[in-house]
């Protein structure tokens, strides 16, 4: 090579490789850059959006806490200038110049990446600021064709979220003037189609959302994508991966649904990784320092196993000096089951409360009287509200679910063998059921952790607090369109207040109550079919899987009919056993007191013994499953007895 051409070769080389290095060296670092945000109140958005600067390490510097807002509503309807003049007022603060200012709304944002990234992407753009985009234009559709066309991308800004120098934000804000009330969204569109403005302050969108990705118009554009530990929201239509995600206007459920997993809150290596974040534990706590808790109990329906949820309701492991019950029935047939619960139980605990159905009070009313009854008393510290056909198994329930420390927690309940639960993945355009991507996995338990979703019922705690300060309103159930739990959860979510679900354990199921029937001698007993599990559970023992394994099922005995001698010095019991029959029938053929002395039969489950019947009468029960039972000793004489298996 001559020396010309190496010379040549070292020009090229130093003049295409020392600009891209120089190009790395001018991208900012880290320690430049201060996230702005506004928040009046700290609601359950605002925590979330905290919650992932934090696991991101943002520096955040929030506006207006402790002020009123005071337009109409935030980021819904047109209004947020009181976000510009906040703003406007806090940078007037800031000297350093090349300080990079990230302004974003926080009730409905979350942080998919870090600083590092967001950095790199807002370098990339080669302008001062950078909006974030959207496809549809608001509030104004006037301003349509004066907005900038682009060649790929959204083509309208948005006013939710922007990163810019802190100087040209500054010669931006500069120019406003108007009334909190008014529309931040619409004056910083203005600026924007101003061409001499744009120009002058070097504006341009993320039309392709690698810095920002706006929900609204775009629901169908953005996926998860989990991968080597970590969730991302996926672009499909621009193939990126946005930093920023921001649930505007009305896709407010899509936002908490992605806030399930974004940023790394569950993934399928490491699970959930928040659900033991802010815990209020209680194990330290004495029983007389536990939260007072109001149990709400509502019984809307003839239904089966009445007497067995209150035999559990006893069992749970919670101070009964720091419990009161609210009962509210409104069928008749089961007035015998609460009344005898209270006579033998009810002193048991602080206080209660009996609606009975004579008061004809409805479901909506019967609610919102339960709630206030709560709010009103200033040592109840949470409602928890029960259906009458929830079976709580775990006795830790409501334990676990205060320890979780959150304003609305359901443990999650299903009905045995289906996919129907306590809780909805999503809701449909007109506000009913939709299922979400991931209900199967939740409700098959494949997936397991806490949950923010849009509807619970059934069975849920609710913070009195809550009560007392964001639902005030008595009527929170009532509704002329759709049932009392449609409508307080469609005001809990108007609210911004995130209603959670738990399966990180097993609590319990739901009853079928469909074709309960209460014509017969003993209702439940007709259930086998309908709820077989909790018939076994009521009707078989306990111990009934041991006779296999312990060969107590009498073998051998296959005849029709047979006679058994009881003799003291011979064979005066039997051991406790089952039948290897359907039915067996006992007919005793001698007489007690005159023959012998002693004798019976026991069945261990309901500690019930049957003396032998007069000679020539017959004793009849089940032989096998449920009625485990012995024959007692035969003191004196001789003791017969003919025993016929009826289908052995």
């Amino acid at each position: 090579m001559t020396l010309s051409s190496l010379l040549l070769f070292v020009a090229f080389f130093v003049g295409v490789f020392f600009p891209l290095k120089k190009c790395e060296e001018q991208q900012p670092p880290e320690d430049k850059l201060l996230v702005v945000t506004i928040a009046t109140r700290e609601t359950d958005g605002f925590k979330r959006f905290l919650r992932s600067a934090k696991y991101f390490n943002y520096t955040v510097k929030v506006l207006g806490q402790g002020h009123k807002w005071k337009s109409d509503g935030y980021m819904e309807t047109p209004g947020g200038g009181q976000k510009v003049r906040l703003l406007k007022t806090a940078l007037e603060e800031l000297k350093i110049q090349d300080k990079i200012i990230l302004f974003i709304d926080s009730y409905d944002v979350l942080f998919a990446s870090g600083p590092k990234e967001l950095l790199k992407k807002f370098h990339q753009a080669g302008h001062k600021v950078v909006f974030s985009s959207e496809s549809l234009i608001w509030p104004d559709r006037h301003l349509e064709d004066k907005h900038p066309h682009v060649t790929e991308g959204n083509r309208f800004l948005n006013s939710g979220g922007f990163i810019g120098y802190l100087p040209n934000i500054k010669e931006m804000v500069a120019e406003w003037k108007g009334e909190d009330s008014d529309s931040d969204q619409l004056f910083f569109t203005k600026i924007y189609i101003d061409s001499t403005k744009r120009k002058s302050i070097n504006i341009t969108l993320d039309a392709r959302c690698r810095l920002f990705q706006n929900l609204h118009g775009a629901l169908d554009e953005v996926v998860l994508k989990f991968e080597d530990e970590r969730v991302r929201a996926r672009n499909l239509l621009y193939d990126t991966f946005p930093v920023i995600i921001h649930g505007n206007g009305p896709t407010k459920l899509q936002i908490n649904y992605l806030g399930n997993y974004i940023p790394n809150t569950w993934t399928f290596e490491t699970g959930c990784t928040a659900c033991h974040e802010d815990l209020r534990p209680l194990t330290a706590l004495k029983e007389n320092d536990y939260p007072l808790v109001l149990i709400g109990i509502f019984i809307q329906q003839p239904t089966p196993f009445v007497t067995v949820f209150f035999e559990r309701l006893l069992k749970l492991q919670y101070p009964k000096n720091r419990l009161k019950l609210f009962i509210y029935n409104q069928e008749a047939c089961h007035m015998h089951h609460v009344s005898s619960f209270l006579q033998d139980y009810g002193s048991l605990y602080r206080d209660f409360r009996f609606i009975e159905s004579e008061e004809n009070m409805d479901t909506a009313a019967s609610r919102n009287l339960a709630f206030d009854t709560c709010r009103k008393d200033k040592d109840c510290d949470y409602f928890f509200s029960v259906d009458i056909e929830v079976v709580i198994m775990n006795k830790n329930t409501l334990n676990i679910l205060i320890e979780q420390n959150l304003s609305i927690v359901a443990p999650m309940v299903t009905r045995a063998g289906q996919l129907r639960s306590n809780f909805w993945g999503a809701l449909s355009a007109d506000g009913y059921y939709a299922r979400s991507e991931d209900y199967v996995e939740i409700v098959q338990g494949r997936r397991v952790g806490v949950w923010n979703v849009p509807y619970v019922s059934s069975v849920y705690l609710i913070k009195a607090s809550l009560l007392r300060t964001e639902l005030t309103d008595y009527k929170l159930f009532n509704s002329h369109n759709v049932d009392p739990d449609m409508a307080y959860c469609h005001t809990i979510r108007n609210k911004g207040i995130f209603m959670h679900l738990t399966n990180m354990h097993s609590f319990g199921h739901i009853l079928s109550t469909e074709n309960y029937q209460t014509t017969h001698l003993h209702n439940d007993l007709w259930q086998i079919f309908e709820n077989p599990q909790d018939w076994r559970d009521r009707y078989i023992h306990e111990n009934y899987t041991h006779i296999i394994k312990d060969k107590l099922i009498e073998t051998a005995q296959f005849d029709l009919a047979f006679v058994v001698r009881y003799k003291p010095d011979e064979q005066p019991s039997l051991k406790p056993h089952h039948d290897a029959s359907t039915f067996t029938i006992n007919i005793a053929l001698n007489q007690l007191g005159l023959d012998y002395q002693g004798g019976g039969c026991r069945f261990l489950r309901y500690d019930c013994s049957v003396q032998a019947p007069r000679k020539g009468w017959a004793l009849m029960h089940p032989g096998r499953l449920t009625h485990y039972h012995e024959g007692l000793p035969t003191t004196t004489g001789i003791r017969y007895i003919a025993v016929s298996f009826v289908d052995p």
